[in-house]
């Protein structure tokens, strides 16, 4: 049944209570298909963010944490061979970190396993697929500011 003369959109503090809903619910499938490969979310975080190499500092700021934090997250993915760190051409004092072939592959694997998310996404048809990737085009940038 389709809305009626009588439906109010919803205010902003509505929209926020379910896009964060949403983003929870993606990001306990995200945290469980990167358990079910080998890695802690804030690991697969990470990895997902290396996909073009950054600098310690950067990858701190992206994850939300300390930089003394994302030396173990970064240790870790290296000790798997997901990640790599470097020293940066313009000074060799800056560690970029980037991700590996194998990380790529884990990355898929944990994208292709988020079944939740899979099923959630397929249930809409074209113009709603449309729309909302639309709409969260519209308003990421606000959000994040860039």
């Amino acid at each position: 049944m389709g809305p009626t003369a009588t439906t109010t959109a919803p205010t902003t503090a509505d929209l926020m209570e379910t896009v964060a809903a949403v983003g929870a619910a993606y990001f306990q499938d995200f945290a469980a298909a990167a358990g079910r490969h080998g890695l802690n979310s804030s690991q697969a975080k990470a990895l997902k963010a290396v996909q073009v190499p950054v600098p310690m500092r950067a990858l701190a700021g992206r994850l939300g944490c300390d930089a003394s934090n994302v030396t173990g997250i970064v240790d870790r993915l290296e000790a798997l061979g997901l990640a790599r760190r470097e020293a940066a051409a313009s000074d060799r004092r800056v560690k970029i970190v980037a991700i590996t072939d194998r990380g790529h592959e884990v990355l898929t694997l944990i994208r292709d396993d988020m079944t939740r998310a899979h099923e959630a996404f397929a249930s809409l048809d074209e113009d709603q697929r449309i729309a909302l990737d639309s709409l969260c085009r519209q308003v990421l940038p606000l959000l994040t500011g860039r």
